[in-house]
């Protein structure tokens, strides 16, 4: 983990460089050094003023247009970073393969900030525009960066703090850059880890898509890892290599240069796997992997979200937690799913990270339309000026930006399955009159004109508002919440649940910390346990899939986890000497669920999945 330079040392650094001429190696990292360097090639000055015009109008709608794929097969891992990113003040930022921003979704507050800085869709980011930054620096790299305060070439960046990771595609082209920008005040601990892992998942499907009609081979050392985001991907047309991603390269030796030259039998002894179940595979150089064909043409996907009945549970380091249900909430779950195949519409009430649409997945799956399409759309992630597009779909020329032949929409794209509305409280006014009116009609009038359309779907919708207190304050129709929340479904927040060691370690298996030969210690668990977690299973399982990218050892202890978990348990100051600060840490969060549990030392012990003589001997109670 790169290691946070004192702002005393980056301006001693920057005297050096911009004012003295000289080369401050030690005080930065050479990365920044050489992007410096480049940066004042290019004839760049550190104190003048930026003056970037962004594109707008036509030309950003042209640009939208023109890389609407990539920001399509990018929306989940841009949805789940942003909803971090509000928690934590900060911004995610979608740009095209030259740098140029599509997207900035995030805190409200720091959106304005950022656009200060001209850190908004439609403008340039590269070196030669901006100087040295994340999404800049990170193309001309080709591998993840992190940029923070005064790390940055022109002074006024350096109120950000930026995390970047450039998009690979199946040939190693550039197809765009993810970023993770807040204040650079704040240490934004494990950004860098998060970005990463979500280039990852992107990298993975952008793969698969590319390759959704041909022969793909699957391989990685381990194979239980087959069919994870960390599995290699080799694609073939006939015997040769016409495609890779980066964990196929590692594996194999290859290079991006190779790609479309070699050949299967150059590479691997072993003949080509047939089926879908992993064999063994031994190439040229002794290496035994793991591997399996995947051949035909697969389900493309899009923005919407199929899950098809008996679907399995999404693979280790999904970006959305697996669905861990205790018996009360398996309980709602039997309900819900009756009231779905009555077609009555339920509302998921609970706190920001509860698993609304992890329940939702799970009531589609076990319903008579699981073998329908889920479409799952969040109402506060789209513009409000788009989002009415979105839903009802448009003619082609209905606006400017609009595609020329028009689109569907995601309420056409729900027919005969389940339309999954998250954040229904932040759906604009105006446009819950129009929603009602197609659930009384069960018709969608495209925008720009033309016939309107049957449509048959059941309705899911989920929010973190009360709904009531939102009819009441004039800010929903109360006829609409009378017709969508005939049932309510309440969601515990992860501080509420009994067993959290149970949860904390079952999420830890399946987002592959087990596999990777990974333990969390009691001390820790214990630490995890107590956490107040108020980004609840997002939250929660964000730290565990960082501690998994980040572990410094083979068992995760209190020192490893981030500074405020490690605080939040303690009542009172941390003393100088760390041992007995993590001593500390660990007997405060005993003796909270001790607290917790109204003294019952049994019930506290299965909280925090430690023996009872562990607890005694620490507590003493």
């Amino acid at each position: 983990m790169k290691r946070p330079v004192s702002a005393g040392t980056l301006e001693t650094a920057r005297r050096r460089f911009f004012d003295a001429g000289t080369l401050p190696h030690g005080l930065v990292s050479e990365l920044i050094l050489e992007s410096w360097r480049r940066c004042r090639e290019h004839g760049l000055s550190a104190d003048e003023r930026l003056h970037v015009e962004p594109a707008g109008g036509a030309a950003l709608g042209e640009l939208k247009e023109r890389h609407e794929r990539l920001q399509r097969l990018c929306r989940p891992e841009v949805e789940a970073l942003y909803a971090d990113a509000r928690a934590t003040g900060s911004i995610v930022v979608l740009t095209a393969p030259d740098g140029v921003i599509l997207d900035a979704l995030g805190s409200a507050d720091f959106l304005d900030k950022a656009a200060r800085v001209a850190l908004r869709p439609g403008v340039p980011w590269s070196e030669p525009a901006i100087g040295t930054n994340a999404i800049g620096t990170a193309l001309v790299e080709r591998r993840a960066v992190e940029v923070r305060g005064g790390e940055h070439y022109f002074r006024p960046h350096r109120m950000l703090s930026c995390s970047a990771a450039p998009i690979l595609g199946p040939s190693g082209q550039l197809a765009g850059v993810l970023d993770l920008s807040g204040e650079a005040s704040v240490h934004h601990t494990h950004a860098l880890g998060m970005v990463r892992f979500a280039v990852e998942q992107i990298e993975h499907r952008l793969f698969m898509h590319s390759f959704a009609g041909g022969h793909v081979v699957r391989l990685h050392a381990e194979p239980g890892l087959i069919g994870t985001t960390r599995e290699g991907l080799l694609a073939f047309e006939g015997d040769r290599i016409v495609g890779a991603n980066r964990h196929a390269l590692a594996l194999t030796g290859l290079s991006w240069d190779e790609l479309g030259r070699r050949r299967y039998a150059e590479l691997f002894v072993s003949p080509m796997p047939r089926g879908e179940e992993p064999v063994e595979l031994r190439s040229h150089a002794g290496v035994t992997l793991y591997a399996c064909l995947r051949s035909g043409a697969a389900r493309p996907r899009t923005a919407v979200v199929t899950a098809p009945r008996g679907a399995a549970a999404p693979a280790a380091g999904s970006a959305v937690p697996p669905p861990v249900f205790d018996a009360e909430q398996s309980r709602a779950l039997e309900l819900a799913v009756r009231l779905l195949d009555a077609d009555l519409p339920f509302a998921l009430i609970g706190e920001t990270g509860t698993g609304k649409e992890v329940f939702a997945r799970e009531i589609h799956r076990r319903s008579r339309r699981g073998d329908g399409r889920l479409v799952a759309i969040n109402c506060a992630a789209f513009p409000e000026g788009l989002i009415e597009a979105e839903l009802f779909g448009y003619v082609g020329g209905a606006f400017t930006g609009a595609r020329r032949e028009g689109a569907v929409g995601l309420l056409r794209e729900a027919n005969g399955g389940v339309l999954f509305l998250d954040e229904i409280g932040d759906m604009p006014l105006a446009l819950q009159s129009r929603f009602l009116r197609v659930l009384q009609e069960r018709s969608v009038a495209p925008l720009g004109g033309g016939p309107a359309v049957p449509v048959d779907f059941s309705i899911i919708c989920a929010t973190h508002r009360d709904l009531q207190t939102e009819v009441e304050a004039g800010r929903f129709r109360a006829d609409l919440y009378f017709r969508i929340a005939q049932h309510v479904v309440r969601l515990r927040p992860v501080r509420d649940l009994d067993d959290r060691a149970g949860l904390i370690r079952r999420l830890w298996g399946e987002l592959g910390g087990e596999a990777a030969g990974i333990a969390i210690g009691d001390a820790a668990l214990a630490v995890l346990c107590a956490a107040p977690w108020p980004g609840n299973y997002r939250q929660l399982t964000g730290t565990l899939r960082a501690l998994r990218i980040l572990a410094p050892a083979a068992v995760i202890e209190p020192e490893h986890l981030p500074d405020g978990l490690r605080r939040g348990p303690l009542s009172t100051a941390p003393t100088a000497d760390a041992d007995a600060d993590l001593q500390a840490i660990t007997d405060s969060a005993m003796r909270r669920a001790l607290d917790e549990c109204d003294g019952n030392v049994s019930a506290a012990a299965r909280r925090l999945g430690v023996s009872r003589s562990t607890l005694y001997r620490r507590v003493r109670p």
